[in-house]
């Protein structure tokens, strides 16, 4: 840890110390191999912006929607129920009216646990989405990475300075797309 501490440090102070101009930007930027030791890569747009993430999060989205129009219909039987027990309340016995109230309330919190329980698998069928993708695209980066003649690829949100030049992201999402297009046979 701390020998790579010291490279991104004198890379850091190496860049610091000999800025390269736009015409020499404009250079490294032409070559599509440039070879830099470190790259960087924004893990979201290669999620979000490849097939496989794109299947995925169509796939979490008609869920989604599924899930807020059951939650709607639900809705609308629980306010008739609640409206016919309302009501009826002045014609009930206290004791009647209570046990109905009592009853309607705990189906009421059975029914959003419930709810809740089904938006939190949701949420974790993303996350499992996304760990699969990266499980899936990592020897894909490890090729692009080795073919840059690089030992590192970092988060582009994690790195203060650097030239767009190393940013591999839409040469990643193009990879992932050949090698494995939306994923679909590759995922539970």
């Amino acid at each position: 840890m701390r020998v790579l501490r010291a490279a991104m440090i004198a890379l850091a102070g190496l860049a610091a110390a000999v800025p390269l101009t736009a015409t020499a930007q404009e250079a490294v930027a032409a070559d599509p191999l440039f070879r830099s030791p470190i790259l960087t890569i924004d893990p979201d747009a290669l999620f979000s912006q490849s097939l496989f993430g794109q299947r995925i999060s169509a796939q979490l989205q008609a869920e989604t929607d599924a899930l807020a129009a059951e939650n709607r219909r639900i809705e609308a039987d629980l306010t008739a129920e609640e409206r016919s027990l309302t009501e009826r309340r002045p014609t009930m016995a206290p004791e009647a009216f209570r046990a109905e109230a009592e009853a309607f309330d705990t189906k009421v919190q059975g029914i959003r646990s419930a709810q809740d329980a089904k938006e939190r698998d949701l949420q974790r069928t993303l996350t499992e989405g996304r760990d699969a993708f990266l499980e899936i695209v990592r020897p894909i980066l490890g090729t692009l990475m080795q073919e840059r003649g690089s030992v590192l690829i970092l988060d582009r949100r994690s790195v203060f300075l650097g030239l767009g030049v190393i940013d591999i992201t839409d040469e990643a999402i193009a990879a992932v797309d050949a090698a494995v297009g939306d994923g679909s046979d590759q995922t539970p």
